[in-house]
């Protein structure tokens, strides 16, 4: 009876121990399994985070123009193919309306400038503009056209800091200024390199003007007459409005409205660049 019980309580350890190790390897598999899962969605999320930025409260308009303080040379020939804004957060964007090309410098002196790129973007805090160069770098000297080597720049692109919070419906103008006779090293071996020396400032170009309409049905579109460009919007289903890219000065806003309301005219409202007015709720 004895070895009996002994050989039955044998074969039911062993096939405890047996299930008990199969369910570990489930239970490992289960596991690395989900580990693998999360640690892929992480990657993805970094990845994310790096392509597109998280600081998106509306848009701006970023225009980027790029000029030059003269260098003892007779070209300086720049192959520009892109330009990426970086935002506060590590996210970026790149102006995709953009005139890729060889531009002179030289010929981008004494106040003279051409616009590279133009773009509405989301607005936030930007820390840092990306000039992309392509290969086709050059300098002139004495006549003489020789290859401009340009280390990093083709990879992650020529990095201008530019610590700015861009504001939504606001028109930015972004001067990048290469000094040309600080950006370019001779080598001991005859090679020349860039190693750019660039300041960007910026101008805000145009101001906005924002409000509520009540009730929000009463106005169908409002506007303001800049000489004789109509600038303006539809309020949207909460009555909310913003007249953007608006010059500095005073403008009368327009509203024109839907029956049984009557137009209204807001007169001398006034705009700043580089800010938003507003003119609170207007009643009907």
């Amino acid at each position: 009876m004895c070895g009996h019980c002994d050989t039955s309580s044998l074969y039911i350890v062993k096939t405890i121990l047996k299930s008990t190790t199969n369910l570990k390897s489930i239970m490992m598999k289960i596991n690395m399994t989900t580990l693998f899962g999360a640690a892929l969605m992480g990657l993805t999320l970094v990845s994310c985070s790096e392509e597109e930025p998280t600081t998106q409260n509306g848009t701006s308009t970023m225009n980027v123009k790029l000029t030059d303080a003269p260098g003892d040379y007779d070209q300086v020939n720049i192959d520009v193919q892109a330009v990426e804004i970086i935002y506060a957060d590590s996210g970026k964007t790149t102006l995709n309306a953009i005139q890729p090309g060889i531009y002179d410098l030289l010929e981008l002196n004494n106040g003279l400038d051409t616009l590279i790129a133009t773009e509405d973007i989301p607005s936030g805090e930007v820390s840092q503009i990306r000039l992309i160069l392509g290969n086709n770098n050059t300098v002139m000297v004495d006549s003489v056209i020789y290859d401009l080597k340009t280390p990093s720049a083709q990879s992650s692109g020529l990095k201008i800091k530019f610590n700015e919070t861009l504001i939504d419906g606001v028109e930015y103008s972004v001067t990048l200024d290469f000094d040309a006779a600080r950006s370019i090293v001779l080598t001991g071996n005859g090679k020349y390199i860039l190693k750019p020396v660039i300041r960007a400032f910026v101008d805000a170009t145009s101001g906005a003007i924002e409000g509520y309409v009540q009730p929000d049905t009463a106005v169908t579109y409002t506007f303001v007459i800049d000489n004789t460009d109509t600038i303006g919007t539809v309020p949207d289903t909460t009555g909310y409005f913003r007249i953007s890219g608006l010059p500095a000065g005073t403008h009368d806003v327009n509203f024109s409205a839907a029956a049984p309301y009557t137009d209204q005219t807001i007169t001398g409202v006034n705009v700043t660049l580089g800010q938003v007015t507003d003119i609170d709720t207007i009643q009907f």
